[in-house]
């Protein structure tokens, strides 16, 4: 069990994207590295905001780790989200396009071309739900 967000958890994710030909073929032209900033919730277990990074690249993974908000600034896109909105996501109970389209997942970079990729978007949270989870507010 991997428990989100740690870096583990990102390298699992990484793993797991890598083994997925529906993500491969969803992503087969998506360049670009993502910044998934996991804003603090000290009564869930999370005291302060966790920045993961994606390098994605062609439908591969070719890095995955935890990153300082600077580092993380430097990604052609960011999502931030509550921890709580985060684990509905990595849950597969909220889907990330909509969510944000709905402001509850705020995203920087380029919007129109995520959304050009939302088949891959949806792969890459069905992979999320693969990656064996347990979550800090959850003992």
């Amino acid at each position: 069990m991997y428990e989100f967000p740690r870096e583990d958890w990102f390298r699992a994710l990484a793993d797991e994207i890598n083994a997925s030909e529906p993500y491969r073929a969803a992503a087969s032209d998506w360049e670009g590295d993502i910044a998934f900033v996991i804003e603090a919730d000290p009564n869930r277990g999370l005291p302060d905001d966790v920045w993961g990074y994606l390098d994605l690249w062609h439908g591969e993974c070719r890095a995955a780790r935890l990153v300082t908000p600077e580092a993380g600034a430097e990604a052609a896109f960011s999502i931030s989200a509550t921890y709580r909105r985060w684990k509905d996501v990595v849950r597969g109970e909220l889907d990330p396009v909509r969510a944000m389209m709905q402001g509850k997942l705020r995203v920087r970079g380029d919007l129109p071309k995520i959304l050009r990729y939302v088949q891959a978007a949806h792969e890459l949270v069905a992979i999320c739900g693969t990656v064996p989870t347990t979550f800090p507010d959850e003992g």
